[in-house]
């Protein structure tokens, strides 16, 4: 049985990937309980050497237990380009028996490219599968079964520089704290200091879909509930972009486009990011941690995600799935969690949360993590998510000039994206 779909993912590609896991193409052991040599590969974007250091440690505890695995490699590959590299690695027969995956997933599934997971992980002893939080596994489901495993569940947050803040004599109130405030005290910042005022982490005027972490305060989402239809050229859209064009052109309280700025390096008074970027935060200077702040819409939260699933082309399937299983079981599941949020719910709670994290507080994690996660909505995510990530930025190019007609470019993104959307 051969099934050829269309693995669009970043390469956007325009011809069928030929994938042959259903009818177990792989020869080499990969459903056979009695391989040996096994040599493990699973591709992360993380090159952070904690982290690293971790998912090793843990493969060699697996490997010490499982002498039929002789290596676990973790793969880094450049977060811009991860997408791209890995749907070349499986058009081109070379995928990871394991690979993170963020918005390629819908893709993947879509073309039966990763193995499920749902029996496996619940025939696991002490693996506790009714422990997931179900508003995690959602986007990593089809049909009832979950095909990668969301081993980080990370909001988005709103990082602040207090000594910043200090130097501009702004402050701002954390219990009712608005984007108009942000906006007010991050362009005092940049008129007193010279520094940024606040800086969406990642958006970079190229990654349009990290905006998401703003407009949602408006009350704006990119495209309709059932994703067939674009939605830029709302009135809560025109809002936001207006709030971020005036940040960027008028008002400076946001970097504009060609000029860069690290909060973690002290470049801005505020950033947007996710929890779990926690780890670059040193003692360079005083800092804050506090929920998304408020938009016209309301409160909100947001949360990005990142999945790990096996591969259905890999070689060793079986016992990437146990590797898997092991990972992420809940003792694992309790290292990880100094630098990825779990998605298990006896785990959620600020106490438990902060007891491996060396830099935020319990009361920090309760309020930015734990606290957000029953409302939260996801980046925008799709199938042919690099197709409609390049038409989009192509379009809302025309936004980022002090002289852009707002509607006429979300018209133009609407133009660009909808015949995606209805594919």
């Amino acid at each position: 049985m051969n099934r050829a779909r269309k693995v669009l993912g970043a390469l956007a590609l325009t011809t069928s990937l030929t994938l042959t896991a259903a009818c177990g193409a792989s020869t080499d052991g990969s459903g056979g309980k009695n391989a040996k040599n096994v040599k493990l590969r699973m591709t992360v974007w993380t090159s952070n050497q904690d982290q690293l250091k971790l998912f090793y440690s843990i493969a060699d505890a697996y490997r010490a237990k499982h002498p039929e695995v002789s290596s676990i490699t973790f793969e880094s590959l450049p977060f811009e380009d991860y997408n791209t590299t890995l749907t070349t690695q499986i058009a081109g027969g070379n995928a990871p028996d394991l690979a993170w995956m963020g918005d390629l997933s819908r893709d993947l599934m879509a073309s039966d490219a990763l193995v499920g997971l749902t029996d496996k992980l619940k025939a696991t002893p002490g693996w506790q599968y009714d422990d997931l939080e179900a508003s995690a596994t959602e986007e990593f489901s089809r049909d009832g079964t979950l095909y990668a495993y969301p081993f980080s569940t990370s909001p988005y947050a709103l990082y602040v520089n207090t000594d910043l803040l200090a130097k501009a004599d702004q402050k701002i109130d954390p219990k009712n704290l608005t984007w108009d405030q942000v906006a007010v005290a991050g362009a005092a910042v940049h008129a007193d200091t010279g520094k940024a005022g606040f800086v969406v982490r990642d958006f970079d005027y190229k990654s349009w879909n990290t905006l998401a972490t703003v407009w949602t305060g408006f009350g704006a989402s990119a495209w309709s509930p059932d994703g067939k239809t674009c939605t830029f050229t709302s009135p809560e859209m025109q809002k936001a972009f207006t709030f971020l064009h005036d940040a960027a052109f008028k008002t400076k309280a946001m970097p504009g486009p060609g000029t860069t700025a690290d909060f973690f390096a002290g470049d801005s008074a505020f950033t947007v990011a996710q929890v779990s970027r926690a780890s670059l935060l040193t003692d360079k200077f005083t800092y804050a941690l506090y929920p998304l702040p408020a938009g016209p819409a309301g409160r909100y939260s947001v949360i990005g995600q990142a999945g790990v699933g096996v591969l259905a082309s890999g070689k060793h399937r079986t016992q990437a799935a146990d590797f898997l299983a092991y990972l992420t079981n809940p003792a694992n599941s309790a290292k990880l969690a100094r630098f990825f949020p779990p998605p298990r719910k006896s785990m959620l709670t600020g106490a438990k949360l902060a007891a491996d994290n060396k830099v935020l507080t319990a009361a920090q994690l309760q309020a930015a993590v734990v606290d957000q996660l029953p409302n939260a909505v996801t980046l925008p995510n799709h199938t042919n998510p690099a197709e409609i990530a390049q038409k989009g930025k192509t379009a809302l190019d025309g936004m980022w000039k002090a002289d852009a007609d707002i509607p006429a470019v979300l018209k133009s993104v609407c133009s660009a994206i909808d015949p995606i959307l209805a594919k």
